[in-house]
């Protein structure tokens, strides 16, 4: 049980480290607030959508006299994390309506259950 706190902590302070909240469901069992559930889920669209992106340019070929090179993977890996970003921001292709909504219901369930378990703080 310790290396798993060990984990989750070092997670943690990753975590802050690249300027993201950290895991708050494995440190104990916080509720998201309306807004926190809606960022939570754009977040997951962007990541979604640059993901779906970054295979669609996969078998592009950049090589020529201005192209290619590792300084091009590093830009192209951060201009499509950006369009990610602004994709998701934009709200037009609508996961993250579905996910929030998925999170409000999986935490109004949880609570609705009664609860039989010992909790266990780390």
């Amino acid at each position: 049980m310790t290396n798993l706190a060990t984990n989750i902590n070092n997670f943690d302070a990753q975590a802050m480290l690249l300027n993201i909240k950290p895991n708050t469901s494995l440190n104990g069992n916080k509720t998201l607030s309306k807004e926190e559930a809606k960022e939570a889920a754009q977040d997951f669209e962007a990541f979604f959508m640059t993901k779906m992106m970054e295979s669609m340019f996969e078998g592009v070929s950049t090589e020529g006299m201005f192209g290619g090179g590792h300084a091009e993977k590093i830009y192209r890996s951060l201009l499509l994390n950006e369009y990610g970003n602004a994709m998701a921001k934009t709200g037009s292709i609508g996961v993250s309506d579905d996910i929030m909504s998925a999170i409000l219901r999986m935490q109004e369930a949880a609570s609705s259950q009664p609860s039989d378990k010992i909790e266990v703080k780390l």
